[in-house]
């Protein structure tokens, strides 16, 4: 699929954040449009979102530490999107809403992630519910995944 020129990611400073190196590479992989750093564990993370101001941070929960690297990114005012698979439940969705998470996003999905980062960013640029995006977009998923009524706890 040809890339937009006019994407809202072309040009982006985006730091991921996963101690998997073949999810680093499929990260590159799928946002080829930004200006990607990756750290793969938590204090080079943590050292690089102190350094720098990034546009958008996209990090792991397990392995390295990635609630806590969210407190920091969105200490600076980074957002932040949370990737992750071992740690797909209602509680950490909710632990990471909480802390001031943009989304969170199963691994699984990570295929359409450029497609569903270009609309959480226009999403949130009109001032809009990027969970309701979330919902929206991935309900079916997470009803499946935590069954029915997990949007309460949202």
């Amino acid at each position: 699929m040809e890339k937009k020129n006019n994407s809202l990611l072309a040009g982006k400073t985006v730091l991921a954040v996963d101690d998997e190196p073949d999810v680093l590479e499929a990260l590159e992989d799928v946002l080829d449009q930004v200006l990607l750093d990756k750290a793969s564990d938590y204090e080079t993370a943590s050292a690089m979102i102190k350094a720098k101001q990034y546009d958008l941070t996209i990090l792991d929960i397990m392995g390295v530490n990635g609630l806590e690297l969210l407190e920091q990114a969105v200490g600076r005012g980074i957002p932040a999107v949370m990737l992750t698979a071992h740690a797909v439940s209602p509680e950490s969705m909710i632990e990471s809403k909480r802390k001031g998470a943009l989304s969170f996003l199963p691994k699984e999905q990570m295929a359409n992630l450029d497609q569903f980062l270009e609309e959480l960013l226009a999403v949130s640029a009109r001032g809009e519910s990027t969970w309701e995006l979330l919902v929206g977009k991935l309900g079916g998923f997470f009803d499946r995944r935590f069954g029915a009524g997990w949007i309460r706890w949202l």
